[in-house]
């Protein structure tokens, strides 16, 4: 019971730590990964893995673990300008960002698989789904993951930005709303995302993509 205890003592310190930085610095990535760990043990983290369990292609996905080898940017931009990896490597170089951004997670359970996961395959959803990087686009995104895997982090982003919307900029109070219902509407309609193993398939175009997983119009 004292280590349950002071578990969800470090976990709310954490929640509460990210929170704060967020609510001070939106763009601070490390923030976000401050309120995912926190959430890690709670009933909601523990419902989205039963809930993207029930897919039999991500339950095999989860038990089997899988990890891809280390990205190597070189060889991706080497493929078809049409295919998903070659895409990705200039989605990665223009923007200027690290594949790697993410903070690692030891994998120890199914909910830390599940967090590395989608930690991992972040800016490949952005690229297949069609989302930007923007605030609407990362919030139409992060409607389409709840809609996926009810994800408690997309909950959280998702609530702070109709929020965040709402009392600082009510004039774009539509837009986002109009974001994310049409996020959540093409996450509901789509294959399990996280049940790819797009680094098994780089070559394969992005529009073949979207076909295999019925994401046929593109989102801003």
């Amino acid at each position: 019971m004292f280590g349950y205890r002071s578990q969800l003592n470090i976990d709310f310190l954490s929640t509460l730590k990210g929170a704060l930085t967020l609510v001070r610095n939106p763009e601070k990535t490390e923030s976000v990964y401050d309120i995912e760990d926190g959430l890690r043990h709670t009933k909601a983290t523990q419902a989205a893995i039963a809930f993207v369990q029930k897919d039999p292609a991500v339950a095999r996905l989860i038990a089997e673990r899988y990890l891809p080898p280390p990205l190597n940017l070189e060889a991706l931009a080497q493929l078809p300008v049409d295919s998903l990896g070659y895409i990705y490597a200039r989605y990665i170089r223009d923007a200027g960002f690290n594949p790697n951004f993410y903070r690692p997670i030891d994998v120890v359970d199914d909910v830390s698989y599940v967090l590395l996961r989608m930690r991992q395959t972040h800016d490949v959803w952005h690229i297949v789904a069609g989302f930007d990087t923007n605030v609407a686009g990362e919030l139409g995104l992060k409607a389409f993951e709840l809609a996926q895997t009810r994800r408690t982090m997309a909950a959280v982003l998702v609530c702070g930005g109709l929020l965040k919307a709402l009392f600082n900029t009510p004039d774009q109070l539509d837009a986002v709303l109009d974001r994310l219902a049409s996020g959540y509407r093409m996450g509901m309609s789509a294959q399990p995302l996280l049940a790819q193993k797009w680094e098994e398939h780089w070559e394969r175009p992005l529009a073949e993509w979207r076909e295999l997983l019925d994401i046929l119009q593109k989102s801003a």
